[in-house]
């Protein structure tokens, strides 16, 4: 089986640029789209928000190599970086690694992507591991790299990176390509195509013992980033997770081949959908206080906190829906003061309700519609 990097054109990635030209467009006008909305947003809506899409990125992005992180953890982790104070929860090394990880690359979006940069996101994605020989430099052990699934006795390899020893020549390569596509190089690229490209070529290289596919992701999140007329991160885990199975296919896919158009499109597609969950959170939060501002004189103390609950769920909610008993674990309420409250917010507009009995459940009363799904086909 040959690899990319095993072929003799390597690292020459080709792509047909035309087959992206609709897509860079989309992408430009949605990141205008979303810029245009954030700036309805009060000064604290928009640290809420950016707190909102941080946690969902650490989060996400740790979910898609299977490791699961506690929120509350990492939102507090997220605060305290950004010196906003945090609750007194100790974090675990992952959340707090992870947390301070994506701090950095918000609150730097804008500076260069350097290899010193990259070697202190290994440091923090791998914070804690004490399995690892190499943190916070490229890999120099002599096994083979490989991405591998299914049981010991006969595992499914699904990608074999260069050599350790080749490593360093090949990210001297990579950097020199970054800096020379970067929006005043002397090759520039558009955004889509060029952090696409970076993604797939440092996943290729997997130049680190560990936590490749989290800095590969945030490496295409500053190059998006940077790609705009107004630096704005766009949020690309949370998308990503979703369609899990089909990204790890997709770079399966490119794995073997110098030509990436078909990974570019893919790229594309969820690069545009992510843009819409973001403009779908910022939708949200307008929702959210024009709500409140609404109801302001009408809530009990109950009532209020329930309705913050529900809208710190985001813009998905409750899986399922608010039910009583959640309302009661929620106030402290019961049984009856419950069903009073529940059908007052009804009546004020601020919940709707669905089902009867113990199926009842209750959503809210506002406009923002979820994200829909961005295909390929959607995008040629």
């Amino acid at each position: 089986m040959t690899w990319n990097w095993q072929r003799k054109e390597w690292p020459t990635f080709t792509w047909d640029g035309r087959k992206l030209l609709r897509a860079e467009a989309l992408f430009a006008e949605g990141a205008g789209v979303v810029i245009g909305a954030s700036k309805h947003l009060s000064a604290g809506e928009r640290e809420g928000l950016s707190i909102e899409l941080m946690s969902h990125e650490a989060i996400d992005t740790s979910a898609i190599e299977g490791e699961a992180l506690d929120r509350d953890s990492v939102q507090s982790s997220i605060r305290k970086h950004l010196g906003l104070g945090g609750d007194h929860r100790r974090a675990k090394p992952a959340e707090a690694g992870i947390a301070e990880m994506t701090v950095d690359l918000y609150e730097q979006v804008s500076s260069p992507l350097t290899e010193a940069t990259l070697h202190r996101w290994n440091r923090l994605v791998t914070n804690g591991r004490t399995d690892l020989k190499d943190t916070g430099r490229y890999r120099t052990h002599d096994e083979p790299m490989q991405i591998v699934s299914g049981p010991l006795h006969a595992p499914k390899v699904h990608f074999e990176a260069p050599p350790s020893s080749e490593v360093a020549r090949e990210m001297a390569a990579f950097w020199t390509w970054l800096e020379r596509s970067a929006p005043q190089g002397p090759t520039t690229l558009a955004p889509v195509a060029r952090a696409g490209a970076a993604h797939i070529w440092f996943e290729s290289i997997h130049p680190y013992e560990d936590g490749n596919g989290r800095i590969g992701r945030a490496i295409s999140e500053k190059i998006l980033a940077q790609g705009l007329s107004t630096p704005a991160v766009t949020g690309m885990a949370s998308t990503l997770l979703k369609h899990r199975k089909a990204y790890y296919a997709a770079l399966e896919r490119a794995h073997h081949d110098l030509d990436i158009t078909d990974w570019l499109l893919w790229f594309a597609a969820k690069a545009l959908e992510a843009q819409r969950r973001t403009l779908q959170h910022v939708e949200f939060i307008l929702e959210k206080s024009r709500l409140m501002e609404r109801l302001r004189s009408q809530l009990n103390p109950r009532q209020e906190r329930a309705l913050l609950r529900i809208f710190e769920a985001g813009p998905e909610g409750f899986i399922g829906g608010l039910s009583a008993a959640n309302y009661m674990r929620i106030t402290g309420a019961p049984t009856a003061t419950t069903t009073r409250d529940l059908a007052a917010l009804v009546a004020m507009g601020a919940l709707l309700r669905a089902g009867e009995h113990k199926s009842t459940r209750y959503r809210l009363n506002i406009s923002a519609k979820p994200p829909t799904s961005v295909e390929i086909g959607d995008i040629l």
